[in-house]
């Protein structure tokens, strides 16, 4: 249907340059063709898009309503055959589309183009990296995570579907003081135990650890100048420091490794902090030599950014050791010599923005050529119901805890409405739930507002969540089980648009139809809760159709064919859409 739009976009164009052809000085004042706009009208009823006339009254000097009226009369006296009809309301140009051809071209896209419905060439040949997740290795993922693993998975797909090459991206955080408050914990209290010895997942095992640093540097202030010598040993390359920090390291990773199994997080490629800091110190040292940054009298290296609204930044201590914006600056040119990108988005939360302003800054000014085409996709923190979580009191919502929490929850909607008998296996049914639950809630809002994750409120099977979309596929993929089972009664039967009048379907139609354009918009805004609003609109759309209009309970083969053909479409689009936020389809539910 979007071909629709775009031809009836070139018919009123055309309409309208014959009117500005006649006026005296016409071919001098024609305006452009960019202002041109097309909206979707209030009420259904008055059409299906809406040209504004509003930009073209100075050039004609007219009234936009005067306008209006004048090219609907012009596309009403044409002899030519057009895809529908146009009439005039007040300052708009109305068009009602041809709705048998409409509903036809409709469904023949979907059906014809399968898996592949939606996607587009909008990125062809753009090579684009995506930083995402990149956990600590002194305590396991937390909801926070979950929400930057959905983000950038969802981000990378939605690229890719426009034709990007994607390359996706872990930076662990491997190296640094709190890592060695970690591991300054375990020394005092671990007394040489294993997480195996613990019975505990190792990720969790090493975070516990964080958390008694904390407790215990609040009785006893000299521990913070003990972690710091801890990790100037470690940058020093002190064989026992180093054989800690190896075995936290395998612990704590080896259990994210676990959750991303878990949670269908994947990486192309895995950078460590501890591989690219040196470099980072390296173009910090060359860039005060250059004379871009100043060094103060305690040895701490800065950078002036006040010209850019940014004050003056640190760039490494005065004991030589690095920062978070050191390893940044070497891990980010370290990035674009192993794959020449066109873009590179870090996705990070919201309060890291100042930090990303200073890193693009920085590497603006040590001479980066590609500094302007780096971008951070920020995006709000996840809250607990009774305030915001802090990693170092214990007070987060581990990423492992909501996914058991998730499931558990699951298993128990699914025995409450009795469907037991539906699923094929409650454990498996139960863990995709639970991925739609979590990434559709998290992936719903547009990425820059803060929000409180609510476990129950996220798992329920009705309402705006996950469970409810997929409950709409299984729903779906039920009836078309049934058609399959009985489709000897209707044979004989053919798509025919002219019986699907119901306004449902209409709306159901131009749904389909819009799913491509929305797929582009996700890909240019970054913006994933584009395509979830998308999802939740078309399937509740399709639960009020189908609750009035049975799809296979009709006696003519014609209608039941033409029903099936459309939910058949609804079904392909779900699914697809699905997949860009990684919302696993489930075909029974």
């Amino acid at each position: 249907m979007n071909h629709l739009k775009d031809q009836w976009n070139s018919i009123v164009w055309e309409k309208l340059k014959e009117l500005v052809e006649e006026l005296p000085d016409g071919r001098d004042s024609l305006p452009s063709r960019g202002d041109m706009m097309v909206e979707t009208p209030p009420n259904p009823d008055l059409g299906d898009v809406a040209f504004p006339m509003f930009p073209f009254a100075r050039t004609l000097k007219r009234s936009p309503n005067e306008i209006a009226k004048a090219v609907a009369q012009r596309i009403a006296a044409s002899e030519a055959s057009y895809p529908g009809c146009a009439k005039a309301d007040g300052a708009y140009v109305n068009i009602r589309y041809a709705k048998e051809q409409a509903f036809q071209d409709a469904i023949d896209a979907v059906i014809a183009q399968g898996d592949k419905y939606g996607r587009s060439k909008r990125l062809n040949g753009q090579r684009i990296m995506c930083e995402f997740s990149c956990p600590n290795t002194n305590k396991p993922l937390h909801v926070g995570h979950l929400r930057n693993d959905a983000l950038g998975e969802s981000v990378s797909r939605i690229l890719k579907a426009n034709d990007a090459e994607v390359l996706k991206v872990l930076l662990i955080n491997d190296r640094g003081i709190h890592i060695c408050k970690s591991m300054l914990a375990y020394q005092e209290f671990g007394g040489g135990a294993d997480p195996i010895e613990a019975g505990a997942k190792p990720d969790h095992f090493v975070g516990d650890f964080y958390v008694k640093y904390d407790q215990w540097a609040k009785d006893n202030p000299e521990v913070e100048q003990r972690a710091r010598e801890l990790l100037r040993k470690w940058e020093k390359g002190e064989p026992e420091t180093t054989a800690l920090w190896k075995k936290m390291n395998q612990w704590a990773v080896e259990g994210i490794q676990e959750t991303y199994a878990r949670t269908g997080i994947s990486f192309d490629r895995t950078y460590l902090e501890s591989d690219t800091y040196l470099s980072g110190k390296d173009e910090i040292i060359k860039g005060l030599e250059g004379g871009i940054f100043y060094k103060k009298d305690d040895g701490s290296v800065w950078v002036d950014l006040t010209d850019k609204n940014l004050d003056h930044k640190v760039l490494l201590r005065g004991d030589g050791t690095s920062m978070y914006i050191t390893q940044d600056i070497g891990t980010a040119i370290q990035r674009h010599r192993d794959w020449t990108f066109d873009r590179l988005i870090y996705v990070v939360a919201s309060d890291q923005n100042y930090h990303f302003q200073v890193l693009f800054q920085v590497l603006e000014l040590i001479g980066v050529p590609w500094a302007k085409n780096l971008y951070h996709l920020s995006y709000g923190l996840v809250n607990l119901p009774d305030g915001r979580m802090k990693s170092r009191e214990g007070t987060v919502v581990d990423a492992d805890d909501l996914i058991d929490q998730l499931v558990s929850l699951a298993k128990a909607e699914i025995r409450d409405k009795g469907r037991e008998g539906e699923v094929d296996d409650l454990d498996s049914t139960a863990e995709k739930i639970m991925l739609g639950a979590i990434n559709y809630y998290l992936l719903q809002p547009t990425a820059t507002k803060d929000i409180t994750f609510v476990p129950e409120r996220s798992i329920s099977f009705t309402g705006n969540t996950g469970p409810y979309l997929q409950y709409t596929g299984a729903r779906i993929s039920s009836i078309l089980r049934k058609f399959q089972q009985r489709k000897e009664e209707w044979a004989k039967g053919v798509l025919r648009p002219d019986l699907l009048g119901v306004k449902e379907e209409w709306e159901l139609a131009k749904h389909l139809a819009d799913y491509p354009s929305r797929v582009i918009q996700a890909a240019v805004e970054l913006n994933p809760s584009v395509l979830a609003g998308y999802a939740y609109d078309l399937a509740k759309t399709f639960n009020s159709y189908y609750h009035d209009n049975p799809v296979l309970h009709n006696e003519d083969p014609d209608l039941v064919v033409s029903r099936v053909q459309l939910v058949t479409a609804v079904r392909q689009v779900l699914k697809n859409c699905f997949e860009l936020l990684s919302i696993p389809f489930l075909e029974r539910m």
